[in-house]
């Protein structure tokens, strides 16, 4: 009983602890990367694998004699105690054009991959070493452990942004997760110690303490493993592709990402614990209570994925896709439930199944991005969920005919319906576009809409408008979306330029709309972190052609390419900096930083301006520009825009600066800084308490 508690805890732990250090990492190293949703993908892909080494060393290392194991997992461990504290090296902020993917991969393996690799394999190892110290007819109960397991890492996933995030800043969590972790260590070296001192040699039936031996069952077939595999695969990339889909084609919303996954992980709690650890799913009733709503379901999100021209509305789409994710878990993870070995064979069930997820994860975060024009794996992989319907409904249907008639006939019009929405999004994914493009950051459309005078050329990341352009040549040069010559930034530029030449700093490019401002003479500097927009402006869009001065571009995240610039001696000596990043939810924090202002500051002329385009759906931005603004003896002040134009669009514009012109004061109105707010470091920054409710 003793050793199942300490077993049990333990497990908790570690997936505790592995689930706490993805957002940790993740958020350190975002600065380095850009800020884009592209490193919590690739974060999790590296995580997938990271997982899939744990349960291979597992699979191996539980077929060794005792005292190999026994040593060989604290020899691991100690190895992993080396590498604390998980605090990522300078060394691997990339370069400007370096593959974004390829060096956040790099960095993780080297700071923590070993302490992750060792939290991986410690639930299928536990497992595998308690049920050679129980008696046989408890041995199918440690599959239990599997389902505290997710309990612990759906914990850790809520854990850190209500509880985590708010209150302690990277570096304190790095710490605190570093000494957690020499806890495990020991608790873990304690547990394998005495498990493989009571276990039997590799490969027998368990015999100690006077238990009765089991005879062992043969090793699964290459086909099971095969349908272990699979089963594990979809929920896997359906997970990330759902994700992608809600958070850049549904809605913008910060922590969207939260509710997949932790569907996700509770679909595991459900089908491996409760019922006497039969799981909620085993059954023939239970399939079919589960599966005619999976295929139901499944049929509603590929409608959903062209329905009101693609943009269903959020109060539809976020339960629907939600809803349906949380469904294809339970019947993918429940089959696989259903097909697991006796316990002998436990590890290479788990390593089957970190197989799959890895899989899963490489195919939609890197193989997708480089591979497909749009988002083409979503309605691909719904149509494989409905052909796993079959084979689950063939399952369910046992007993009369009439019983198994249903499932399947509910399958095969599923396949029928997915088949036929799909077409229609491949449809409308090309209705209205002239152009797409895709890679790690993301996907870009061009679309085309109107006629004559009134066409006008969109670029498009998700749901959110990167700006717009008239097609006609005599409107071409007008500012459109969110410059117009009553915003902020409109009024900040015709202010300047009444001085004479211009040199203005814009960090992000979209179709360079800011460039219809740019004057003979003026001097504008674009940093622009993905290539693929330069590339697509440049080709379907005239704003760069027609300025009257070829704009530098700069490769990379934009503040490291100051922070470079200004090292080498090379400040900018701008009039005015615009810094437009941040419209959509995965907003790049660190452009948005006591830091941050201080290098913006430092490439700016005396009597120099920060121009700040705060709208935002669903963040209050205004309060962290006024906390920054304040740290560095600013001034800043809000220009809200309303205008009635159709082509220009409303827009909130914080000007920083050591003053603020009056002419530019009477536009707006002045940001003081809120008593006791917390002001965004590099150190902490919290999304959460901007949200707009």
């Amino acid at each position: 009983m003793l050793i199942t508690l300490a077993s049990g805890a333990t497990i908790v732990l570690s997936s505790f602890l592995l689930f706490l250090v993805q957002p940790i990492l993740a958020k350190q190293i975002l600065p380095w990367f850009g800020g884009s949703s592209a490193v919590w993908t690739v974060s999790m892909v590296f995580f997938q694998c990271a997982l899939l080494a744990g349960y291979l060393y597992a699979h191996w290392l539980q077929a060794r004699p005792p005292r190999v194991q026994r040593v060989v997992h604290l020899g691991l461990l100690a190895a992993a105690l080396l590498t604390l504290p998980i605090v990522p090296d300078a060394v691997f902020k990339p370069a400007g054009e370096a593959d974004a993917a390829r060096g956040i991969l790099a960095l993780l393996v080297v700071t923590v991959g070993l302490p992750y690799m060792s939290l991986a394999a410690t639930s299928p190892l536990l497992q595998r070493w308690l049920s050679q110290a129980v008696a046989p007819a408890q041995q199918r109960q440690v599959y239990r452990l599997f389902a505290w397991s997710n309990a612990g890492s759906l914990a850790a996933l809520l854990a850190y942004p209500f509880l985590v995030e708010p209150w302690f800043d990277s570096g304190v969590q790095s710490r605190a997760w570093s000494v957690a972790y020499v806890v495990f260590a020991l608790g873990c070296a304690g547990v394998a110690w005495r498990a493989t001192a009571v276990a039997a040699p590799a490969g027998a039936a368990p015999a100690t303490l006077g238990r009765a031996v089991q005879a062992a069952e043969p090793v699964p077939g290459l086909g099971l493993h095969a349908v272990w595999t699979g089963l594990a695969m979809l929920p896997s990339a359906l997970l990330l592709a759902v994700t992608t889909h809600m958070t850049q084609n549904v809605a913008s919303i910060p922590f969207l990402w939260i509710v997949p996954l932790a569907l996700y992980l509770l679909s595991f709690m459900l089908v491996f614990e409760g019922r006497g650890g039969r799981g909620w799913y085993l059954g023939p009733v239970a399939r079919r209570l589960w599966l005619l709503p999976t295929l139901a379901v499944t049929v509603a999100m590929a409608w959903a994925l062209s329905a009101s021209g693609g943009v269903l509305h959020i109060r539809i789409a976020i339960p629907l896709f939600a809803c349906g994710l949380f469904l294809v878990c339970m019947v993918c993870h429940g089959e696989m439930a259903a097909l697991r070995p006796a316990p002998q064979h436990l590890t290479r069930f788990y390593l089957c199944m970190a197989l799959g997820g890895a899989i899963g994860g490489l195919g939609v975060g890197l193989l997708a991005p480089r591979v497909l024009t749009a988002y083409w794996e979503l309605p691909g992989l719904l149509l494989a969920v409905t052909l796993v319907g079959l084979m689950a409904g063939w399952r369910a249907g046992l007993g009369r005919w009439t019983l198994r008639a249903l499932p399947l006939a509910a399958a095969l019009a599923a396949v029928g319906g997915v088949g036929w929405y799909g077409l229609e999004y491949v449809r409308a994914q090309h209705a209205g576009s002239i152009a797409s493009a895709r890679n790690t950051y993301g996907l870009l459309r061009v679309t085309q809409a109107g006629s004559g005078e009134e066409e006008v050329r969109r670029l498009l990341h998700g749901t959110i408008m990167h700006g717009e352009q008239y097609t006609a040549e005599d409107r071409r040069r007008l500012p459109t979306s969110y410059y117009g010559e009553t915003s902020g930034i409109g009024r900040l530029l015709a202010y300047k330029g009444e001085s004479g030449p211009l040199r203005v700093g814009s960090v992000g490019l979209g179709t360079g709309t800011l460039l219809s401002y740019a004057r003979s003479g003026d001097d504008y500097v674009v940093y622009e972190l993905d290539a693929q927009v330069v590339e697509t402006a440049r080709r379907w869009f005239r704003y760069i052609a027609d300025a009257p001065a070829t704009p530098q571009m700069r490769l990379g995240d934009a503040r490291l390419s100051m922070e470079r610039e200004l090292a080498e001696g090379r400040p900018g000596n701008y009039d005015v900096i615009a810094v437009d990043a941040f419209s959509s939810d995965s907003i790049p924090v660190h452009l948005l930083t006591r830091e941050a202002l201080g290098v913006y500051t430092a490439h700016l002329k005396e009597g120099g301006l920060v121009a700040f385009h705060i709208s935002n759906r669903y963040l209050d931005l205004s309060p962290v520009v006024a906390q920054l603004a304040q740290a560095h003896g600013l001034q800043a002040w809000q220009v809200d825009d309303s205008p009635v134009e159709d082509h220009l669009s409303f827009t909130s514009w914080v000007l920083v600066g050591r003053s603020i012109p009056d002419r530019l004061q009477e536009a707006g109105w002045l940001l003081p800084a809120t008593p006791d707010a917390p002001l965004w470091t590099d150190q902490y920054n919290n999304l959460f308490k901007t949200l707009k409710f």
